[in-house]
């Protein structure tokens, strides 16, 4: 298998992780690159966009860098299972999440509605599980050119170099994001409340609308807390171990253990979570996660 040697280079702090793992992480990063390449030719030229739900898009970048993506791990690793947002993976009844070994979870285009709208605000994500577990994360952001990378144990990156959450503990002074789900007009548990919940008690709060993004701002301080509700597990399983191996906390927004397959997540620097917590659930005592 081809080892990605100059990739590895510039990623020096993960070259203590196996032959066999590095090989992989690499490889999701140089895939990951060229599915953003695809995804830029198609923004800078007519974006033509369909409709999976009453405002929920897919494109034909989307399309197209799923199938690229999808094609070469198939290649690589036909023995691995793969999960992809606009379904041609190979992962079925992905829900109870009953299989061993690895699997790919990919988001080929997560802010298509931002890349529709011109919006330049959108990623690629790339996450690996073994046994159910998420061990490295890959996110780029063509647009800016930013590549996430973590490793389970062995810290985050951004474009080479460590990073870490921020140290604001106070709401008051903290920027959140969140984001809202695709059935808002239908579903009543639309996260408006939790919004109203904290506006005024924050400094400021982001809806950029690519939740992959929101957690590696996270992990990088530009933001201190993130929660969202209805999410799958593309648009989290990279995301998360950026987080946690940037030194912050992930549970659901009861402070249990986060779990890719549950559809609500909160997230912050730490130093926010259990105040975070409480305002999202009405200020009552949080639950001890360990």
């Amino acid at each position: 298998m081809k080892v990605y040697g100059p990739l590895l280079e510039k990623y020096s702090d993960i070259q203590e992780i196996s032959r066999d793992l590095s090989d992989k992480l690499l490889i999701a990063v140089d895939i990951c690159r060229r599915a953003g390449q695809i995804v830029l030719g198609h923004f800078e030229g007519e974006i033509v966009a369909e409709y999976k739900g009453d405002i929920d898009l897919v494109t034909v970048a989307d399309r197209k860098s799923e199938k690229f993506i999808v094609e070469q791990l198939g290649k690589l690793f036909p023995d691995h299972l793969i999960l992809a947002e606009e379904g041609s993976g190979t992962e079925s009844g992905w829900e109870m999440n009953l299989k061993k070994g690895y699997k790919w979870i990919i988001d080929p285009l997560d802010g298509t509605t931002n890349f529709t709208h011109d919006y330049p605000h959108f990623a690629i994500s790339i996450g690996l599980e073994l046994d159910g577990k998420v061990i490295f994360g890959v996110i780029y952001s063509p647009l800016s050119n930013e590549m996430f990378v973590a490793v389970k144990g062995m810290g985050a990156t951004l474009n080479g170099k460590r990073i870490s959450v921020s140290t604001v503990s106070s709401l008051g002074i903290s920027i959140l994001a969140t984001g809202f789900p695709y059935d808002r007009r239908t579903n009543l548990n639309n996260n408006v409340e939790n919004f109203s919940k904290f506006i005024n008690k924050v400094q400021g709060i982001r809806r950029a609308g690519a939740a992959t993004l929101d957690l590696c701002y996270l992990a990088c301080g530009r933001i201190d807390g993130f929660w969202e509700l209805r999410l799958k597990p593309w648009d989290v399983a990279a995301g998360i171990i950026i987080v946690e191996e940037a030194g912050g906390k992930v549970t659901n927004l009861e402070g249990g253990p986060f779990n890719i397959y549950r559809d609500d997540i909160l997230a912050s620097n730490g130093y926010l979570h259990e105040e975070m917590q409480m305002l999202l659930n009405n200020d009552r005592v949080p639950l001890k996660t360990s």
